[in-house]
């Protein structure tokens, strides 16, 4: 079995098993599966503060969606989140999004997302890297006023 095939059934085994204890979710299909961030050692730290229940929200540029044209995420959407390896960790369900520019985020945002200190001012650094990392193969710029996704969730099932 490849690893992709692995990391399938990975995902399809978490699913099965929230289902089998959750036979009356409205999601009957398996939902996507994603890891957050662009490294393996934000990814992995990101889904196991996901599992202790800590991270709560995550925040993506509006300019992502857009580029990519993907539907922005609506309130009762279920994901699978997984590790860099594409290992299933846990089952959230969106219960709020804000459409907030950066400069606007506020420190009570930066606790609920859960990562390093908590901190505004870590969440200011890490996110500005992230999305200039994010823009700059299109050559748009970040902006201290673009517009930033915020998705807040809840971890309904882990291993």
């Amino acid at each position: 079995m490849s690893a992709i095939e692995e990391n399938y059934k990975s995902v399809e085994n978490l699913w099965n098993e929230f289902m089998v204890k959750n036979p009356n979710n409205k999601t009957k299909e398996i939902p996507i599966s994603f890891y957050f961030c662009d490294n393996e050692k934000d990814a992995n730290e990101c889904a196991e503060l996901v599992v202790k229940g800590i991270k709560q929200a995550t925040a993506s540029s509006l300019w992502w969606y857009k580029k990519n044209n993907e539907s922005l995420p609506k309130i009762g959407d279920q994901y699978i989140v997984t590790d860099w390896n594409g290992n299933a960790k846990a089952i959230i369900e969106t219960t709020k999004i804000e459409q907030v520019p950066y400069n606007e985020i506020t420190a009570e945002f930066a606790k609920i997302e859960g990562e390093g200190d908590k901190s505004l001012k870590y969440w200011k650094k890490v996110h500005e890297a992230y999305y200039k990392r994010e823009m700059e193969p299109s050559g748009d710029q970040f902006s201290e006023d673009m517009i930033i996704v915020c998705e807040y969730f809840k971890t309904i099932y882990f291993k």
